[in-house]
């Protein structure tokens, strides 16, 4: 990439920064809550009725019927027809052909001959459903086993979040973990781990301006319903973002927050940005300076890896469609990301590296939950609500988060943020650590890791 180019992208930056730091300015003082409906209707037209809100908790049926998965199969025994892949490229195109057509083979031949299995082991959790804000919404809820009393461990709770293209799918090798005592940590945790609102098991919007904010907000009332005034936070990717307003619109609530994706996309986070790729010796400390790729690998992996975010922030109804009722279709959009979000260098691979880390059973588990929920579209109409100016104009990035913060960084992630970035989005960061190893999907890839990281940062914190 030429010099100049680097400096034409730096000083477009920069611009964007400064219209950026206007609109912030101007439509919220740093540190001033948005104003929002904490009871705000996201469900369907009511007509004359008025809306009561069923507060029961129940717990939810995920039992597939039986006809889906036969129609499944008899889909996926159709002849495929896919595009030869180029000679000598494996993922660098997207999903390779060659590959596409193993895992087709294994999803029909296997997993779902071992269906019953399959979906004995989702069932493992327990699973529960209520309605927020006119929509039901799904969650596991994870109680300490009955050693942590004996054993004297302080019980915290936990709203543990996933976010796109993963499912709480993701987390059920982690949320073991967290229950269970540990010599290691006088903690254990109580999970709450939701499908986020439009994702499996819970009921997407009906309405538009369904954003971040407004799912923080949901999130916050399912805790508070199940009895939980005061509560951790953890998430990576849409988790994060989430979890990052819960923290900022509702500080009374939050013991602590820690992210996989620790992001700071205030105005003075954005110009930081920008400076650090002119002068990266003020922001990045030397001995971690490889997880940071500087302007040109900005623009990289925009160009390579963003596409995806901009067609669902336009557009996400069009793909959407395309992608329900075809189980091929979603199985490539979906898995394409384990590969390269993964490890950037699996691209090069045929088979894309997808089982290196995972098992097919592992990611089929979590394309099913968008197939047989049917909630590929609404879940990605989360980026469309989220990336427009009425959110911008809420200003929640501008508002510091007061909780004890942690954040890792795993080697692979699509980005990272150094310290000095964060630094005034989180004025309370109390944990900062990187890994040379794992992507990004810590919890679901290396459970073992993330949970020694979290539980460090709670011990820290002494909360």
């Amino acid at each position: 990439m030429s010099n100049v180019f680097v400096r034409f992208l730096i000083g477009g930056l920069a611009l964007l920064a400064a219209i950026g730091y206007k609109n912030y300015r101007d439509l919220a003082a740093p540190g001033k809550r948005p104003d929002l409906d904490n009871n705000a209707y996201w469900g369907p037209k009511l007509g004359k009725q008025i809306y009561k809100e069923n507060k029961a908790i129940l717990p939810y049926d995920i039992t597939v019927n039986p006809e889906v998965i036969a129609d499944l199969k008899s889909q996926l025994s159709r002849p495929l027809k896919l595009q030869e892949p180029l000679e000598g490229v494996g993922f660098e195109y997207g999903f390779n052909a060659n590959e596409l057509r193993q895992v087709v083979k294994y999803w029909r031949d296997t997993y779902l001959t071992n269906w019953s299995e399959r979906e004995q082991y989702l069932k493992k959790l327990d699973h529960f459903q209520t309605e927020i804000q006119g929509l039901k919404i799904h969650f596991i809820h994870a109680k300490p086993s009955k050693e942590a009393g004996k054993q004297g461990k302080k019980v915290l709770p936990l709203l543990l979040m996933h976010g796109w293209p993963g499912t709480v799918r993701e987390f059920y090798d982690f949320i073991p973990l967290l229950t269970t005592p540990s010599d290691k940590s006088d903690y254990v945790f109580e999970v709450i781990a939701p499908s986020l609102p439009g994702y499996g098991w819970s009921q997407g919007s009906s309405k538009t301006g369904f954003g971040v904010a407004q799912v923080a907000v949901v999130m916050r009332n399912l805790m508070l319903r199940l009895g939980f005034e005061k509560f951790l936070v953890q998430g990576g990717d849409w988790g994060s973002l989430i979890g990052s307003n819960v923290a900022a619109l509702f500080p009374e609530n939050v013991l602590g927050y820690h992210s996989n994706m620790c992001a700071n996309n205030s105005p003075m986070g954005s110009l930081k940005l920008v400076l650090s790729f002119v002068f990266p010796s003020w922001f990045v400390d030397g001995q971690f300076a490889h997880f940071y790729k500087g302007a040109g690998g900005l623009f990289k992996t925009i160009m390579e890896e963003m596409g995806y975010a901009h067609i669902q922030a336009t557009k996400p109804d069009t793909v959407g469609n395309a992608l329900i009722d075809n189980p091929v279709g979603l199985a490539s959009y979906i898995l394409e990301k384990f590969s390269t979000w993964t490890n950037p260098t699996f691209m090069a691979l045929p088979d894309g590296g997808l089982t290196k880390r995972f098992t097919y059973d592992q990611l089929l588990d979590n394309v099913m939950i968008y197939y047989v929920t049917n909630s590929i579209t609404t879940s990605m109409r989360l980026y469309s609500e989220t990336m427009n100016k009425a959110q911008l104009a809420l200003a929640v990035d501008s508002v510091p988060i007061t909780a004890k913060t942690g954040c890792t960084r795993f080697a692979h992630e699509i980005a990272h943020n150094p310290d000095a970035i964060l630094a005034n989005k989180f004025p309370n960061l109390v944990h900062s650590t990187y890994f040379e190893d794992g992507g990004h999907f810590p919890a679901f890839e290396l459970p073992e890791q993330l949970y020694a990281d979290f539980t460090a940062f709670v011990q820290k914190a002494d909360l």
